[in-house]
């Protein structure tokens, strides 16, 4: 009898409904962790429809570099002390054989699906007419290390998913991606999502992000594209309220740039505290406090980039602010409305929501992602998400009871 008790369908199904006792919304401030009012996240149908298939693979997406590596250590430890326990019950070679070819193509199926296959995605929602949800950073093709065909097109169709009105095409060293993107703008803008130019460079060692470079302004960044020219940029910062945009992306060392202090002057007006890329995600995470600290004392905005490069159907965080009739602006003038806002009201200009993840910032949640990432994934489920899990478990299970029995 005990054999033929379904464990796998039985142990998750109560983890399904156990977890709904430590239920949390799946959103939450970038820079604070605390709980936002003013949006929440929606799943499509067809999101709900496969949620064990959309939630792995968002939490696969949302998770950093480090917490990857954690992940397949962990999963390796498991599957080694069940093969142990199989060799224990009389398992053969050729069993361990199999089952570790199984295992190893599970795993390579599951990540290239998170990265390439398309699906339904979450997105992030307001009543507030006046919000515009925006992502600073993100890429096409035309950077080195974009994804191939990955046009601004593509990128547009990405956003508009997950719930964003304006997206910053910032490539490195190169603006076509994102003047293709700007050419087929909705006019207004809240017609549809607006594609913005912007350019990812860096300046003494750290990325940083110009709104508008080589549109709005010339003569700010090297020639060959790839640096801040910092006489340039400190002449074009003197004309008050039409200084340069420089918003410092995923910052490693946080005294290594120069803050700008007001009208006419030079240096960072914003600073990223969320970032989408995996092998970014770890240094911001751990500086989140420090980069709050720092766009408190010195006024600055805190902007979320999803750095997405055409990878994933998850979107990591979106940066939040209000722009009063921004919906009839289009292309430069609503990216003039996004700038002047940046420099004005400083840190009460922005806001940014981030998905909820597991915590991989310390040893010890590192150490245990193959148990926190399922279970902080498992906490932020739906009721309907829970319900469609259930579904698909017990659908399973009796498929895989009633093949066995027509096999007999």
């Amino acid at each position: 009898m005990l054999k033929r008790i379904p464990w796998a369908a039985l142990l998750i199904s109560i983890v399904v409904v156990l977890t709904s006792a430590f239920a949390v919304a799946p959103v939450w401030d970038a820079a604070t962790h605390g709980e936002v009012s003013e949006v929440y996240l929606t799943r499509p149908f067809g999101y709900v429809a496969l949620a064990p298939l959309s939630n792995v693979l968002d939490m696969l997406t949302l998770l950093s570099a480090r917490q990857h590596l954690a992940l397949v250590v962990g999963l390796i430890v498991l599957f080694a002390a069940w093969r142990a326990l199989r060799a224990y019950l009389g398992a053969t070679r050729r069993q361990h054989g199999i089952a570790t070819a199984v295992f190893l193509l599970v795993v390579i199926v599951i990540y290239a699906a998170t990265a390439v296959l398309p699906r339904p995605m979450a997105a992030l929602v307001t009543d507030n007419a006046n919000i515009a949800r925006i992502d600073f950073h993100s890429h096409t093709a035309a950077s080195h290390d974009g994804r191939p065909g990955w046009s601004a097109e593509s990128d547009r169709e990405w956003h508009r998913s997950g719930g964003y009105d304006v997206v910053y095409v910032t490539d490195h060293a190169a603006v076509a991606g994102a003047e293709q993107g700007m050419a087929n703008n909705p006019n207004p803008g809240g017609e549809g999502v607006t594609v913005l130019q912007g350019i990812e460079v860096t300046w003494t060692g750290e990325h940083v992000a110009i709104l508008g470079a080589q549109r709005m302004y010339r003569g700010v960044i090297t020639p060959n594209l790839r640096d801040v020219d910092e006489q340039g940029l400190r002449l074009a910062s003197l004309i008050p309220d039409r200084e340069p945009v420089v918003i410092w992306n995923h910052p490693h060392r946080l005294d290594r740039l120069p803050i700008a202090g007001g009208p006419g002057t030079f240096g960072i007006r914003a600073i990223e505290v969320s970032n989408g890329a995996p092998d970014s995600m770890d240094e911001v995470r751990r500086q989140r406090e420090a980069i709050a600290a720092l766009a408190q004392q010195r006024n600055l905005p805190m902007t979320g980039g999803s750095d997405n490069h055409g990878w994933g159907r998850a979107a990591p965080n979106w940066t939040l602010m209000i722009i009063f009739g921004w919906r009839g602006l289009a292309g430069d003038a609503l990216g003039r409305q996004i700038e002047n806002v940046i420099r004005k009201a400083g840190t009460a200009g922005t806001r940014v929501i981030e998905r909820r993840v597991a915590d991989g910032t310390n040893t010890l949640g590192l150490a245990f992602t193959v148990v926190s990432a399922p279970g902080r994934m498992f906490t932020t489920l739906s009721t309907d998400e829970r319900i469609s899990w259930l579904i698909w478990i017990w659908l399973l299970t009796a498929t895989t009871w009633w093949t066995r029995r027509r096999r007999a």
